[in-house]
């Protein structure tokens, strides 16, 4: 079964609570790895200039503190393939949605693959496959 390195869970440990249950739940079953979790101000200024994130420190789901969002890659990494990141978001999505109707979780999640979360994904002016965040539900 896989499991989080000691290296992700410190990450997920910044992230608010619905994000670490979800991905504890996830990883049982889809290997994975956390990337990022809250971002500081430097750390954010840098994901801006490395094109990584369009966000500017403090508006940015990852600059909280407990952050509202997640970076979140299938493990082994293979930055090329997209259909692998299309695959994991839709179960991350599929596992959030049952979560959150078991009332496990009490946020959706917005995936940045699908920002408008219309399901249409090639609607979208900038794809970030990793990026997870919580969105209220009203």
């Amino acid at each position: 079964m896989p499991s989080f390195s000691d290296r992700s869970l410190s990450k997920l440990e910044t992230c608010h609570e619905d994000l670490q249950t979800l991905f504890k739940v996830v990883v049982d079953s889809y290997d994975c790895s956390i990337i990022c979790g809250h971002r500081d101000q430097e750390s954010q200024e840098q994901a801006v200039r490395d094109g990584f994130s369009k966000v500017n420190f403090p508006n940015s789901q990852h600059n909280s503190l407990p952050s509202m969002a997640v970076d979140v890659v299938p493990y082994p990494v293979d930055w090329q393939d997209t259909n692998r990141f299309y695959h994991f978001g839709g179960y991350v999505k599929a596992v959030a949605e049952q979560l959150l109707a078991e009332n496990v979780i009490s946020h959706e999640i917005r995936w940045g693959g699908d920002w408008d979360r219309d399901t249409d994904l090639n609607d979208q002016t900038f794809m970030d496959y990793p990026h997870f965040e919580l969105v209220s539900n009203g």
